[in-house]
Formats: structure tokens, sequence, C-alpha cells
């Protein structure tokens, strides 16, 4: 019997189990991460649609602005440490920053003011590590996405939400054959007393 495994190749004893080991790709056996990574893999889920995900459900991805103004309040800078915190992880993704305003005022005056409210985000990111090059504050949507419509004031459309809009070209993919190093790398780094990565040892141990 061990003959003849040795020359059909090794086969999965489990009931009902009739085919060689390794003949299909593991469909979720181990767990949720290692299905994502194979599917990343073999590109039937998008890694960048991913992080995209991930990042609107981990840190808040919007901030919000007072009447007229481009200006970060307490409460805004609170929100972009979170998301600079966030960032710092992934220091292969680039993210656009996208500014919203009211429907008060011209639509020319509020494309320019969502612009601003845009580079103010990035320039907070920027000023807490996150380097430029990762960082793009687009032609803002002005008044054209409301999340509550009306012609009034309306705080919650006075906004910019940060999302993933890529990765850089001159950065490696975490799944190019190496993300076993880097999990181990950063592994070994985590049990340092008194060791802090920088972005640009930091890189994600978990994808999920």
């Amino acid at each position: 019997m061990i003959k003849n495994a040795a020359i059909l190749g090794l086969c999965l004893t489990a009931a009902g189990c009739d085919y060689e080991a390794g003949r299909e790709l593991d469909r979720g056996s181990f767990g949720n991460s290692t299905l994502n990574n194979a599917l990343v893999m073999s590109g039937d889920r998008s890694y960048a649609v991913q992080l995209a995900n991930r990042f609107a459900q981990e840190v808040p991805p919007t901030i919000n602005f007072d009447f007229d103004s481009a200006t970060l309040d307490p409460q805004a800078r609170a929100v972009l440490d979170q998301q600079a915190t966030w960032i710092r992880q992934f220091p292969e993704v680039r993210f656009r920053v996208y500014g919203h305003t009211d429907s008060v005022g011209s639509t020319g005056y509020n494309k320019s003011l969502g612009l601003r409210r845009a580079r103010a985000a990035v320039r907070y990111l920027s000023s807490r590590g996150i380097s430029r090059s990762r960082l793009e504050a687009v032609v803002s949507f002005g008044e054209t996405q409301p999340l509550i419509v009306t012609q009034g004031r309306e705080r919650q459309n006075r906004r910019t939400v940060t999302e993933v809009s890529g990765f850089l070209e001159n950065h490696p993919s975490l799944l190019d054959g190496k993300y076993a190093q880097v999990v181990y790398r950063e592994y070994i780094q985590s049990a340092v007393p008194g060791t802090t990565l920088t972005e640009d040892q930091s890189l994600s141990t978990s994808i999920e």
C-alpha cells in the first residue's frame, strides 16, 4: 500500500477523498487568511480592493469641516491621526483624499473649497510621517456627491474621504513570493524591546 502511495502520490485519507494531495488549491481548510491569499495570488481577488475595504472598516475614512472652512478641527485631526497610524502599516500602498462640500455657494467656489479641504488633510497626514509620494489630493467632487440631499448647510456633506488608490510602482508587492519573509521579519522585530518600525520597514502581517 505504501508502495502504491509512492507511485500514485500522497492522498488525503479522509472519507470520500480519492485524489492526490496538492491536486487542488485549498479553499479554506486552513482559515480565511489562507483562502484570501490564495484568491489574491490566483487573481480572483484584488489585493488593493481588500485593503480598501479593510481601511474603511478599521479606521474612520471621513472627516468633516465647519461651514466655508478648510481648517482641521481637533476631531478631524484625531481621525487623521488614526488614518496615519493605519497607513504606516502599508508603505507600498497609495492613497487619495477626495474633497466635498455642501450645496451652499457656486459650483466653481465649491470645487475650489473641496480641493482645499483635501489638500489640508494631505498636509496633515504628511506631517505625521506619511510620504507625500503616497498621498494625492484629487480634484474635488465639490457639491456633486452629498451624503444628505439638501440645498442648505449640512456638516456631513462638508467632508474629505481618504481611500486606497493602488500601489507604488517602485515598491515590491507583499505577495511576490516573499510574504513569508515579511511576516517573519516583523515577528522577530516586534519582540525586540523598545523597537518601533519605521514606515519604510513596516509591512502588514495580517491579510484577512
